[in-house]
């Protein structure tokens, strides 16, 4: 995890295009400036950073359905709920799930669970579009790379 950079998620565990389902796992840093201020002398991971893992996974898993065509967008954050407080130096395991997709949206259940247990859990809403550019397109495929994006889930 890359908090400046809001690279959020470090590997792809598993992607099922069938099954519409991606889990990931993201290592959130011991030391951060984030941290400093979120909160001095009990740091825990803001809850606006945990949405925004819950939605770069889903993202990945919109890309992988749309066969790296179309461009996921966050449009809409419902029933984002914090069950638990995540701390410097955890593993989060992210999962999500494609519940609706339609008319150019698409809707995700996902959960962010540390040791097993449940500490957050979001139904996100996307919007999704052609690449803009070719740098984005480019830059994607990078971090794609980067995090073990399996190339073969654009063959089913």
């Amino acid at each position: 995890m890359h908090l400046e950079y809001f690279q959020m998620i470090d590997r792809i565990l598993d992607l099922n295009t069938v099954e519409k389902t991606i889990t990931v796992e993201s290592h959130v840093p011991t030391e951060s400036t984030i941290f400093e201020g979120h909160f001095p002398g009990y740091p825990i991971m803001p809850g606006v950073l945990l949405i925004e893992a819950m939605a770069q996974t889903s993202g990945w898993l919109l890309v992988a359905l749309m066969k790296f065509e179309r461009m996921p967008f966050l449009a809409a954050v419902k029933e984002a709920k914090m069950r638990g407080f995540v701390a410097p130096g955890e593993t989060l395991t992210i999962d999500a799930s494609l519940v609706h997709e339609g008319s150019g949206y698409a809707i995700t259940e996902a959960r962010i669970r540390v040791g097993g247990k449940l500490r957050s859990n979001s139904t996100l809403t996307f919007s999704h579009v052609p690449f803009p550019n070719p740098d984005l397109r480019g830059h994607m495929d990078a971090v794609a790379k980067r995090i073990g994006f399996p190339q073969q889930a654009l063959q089913t």
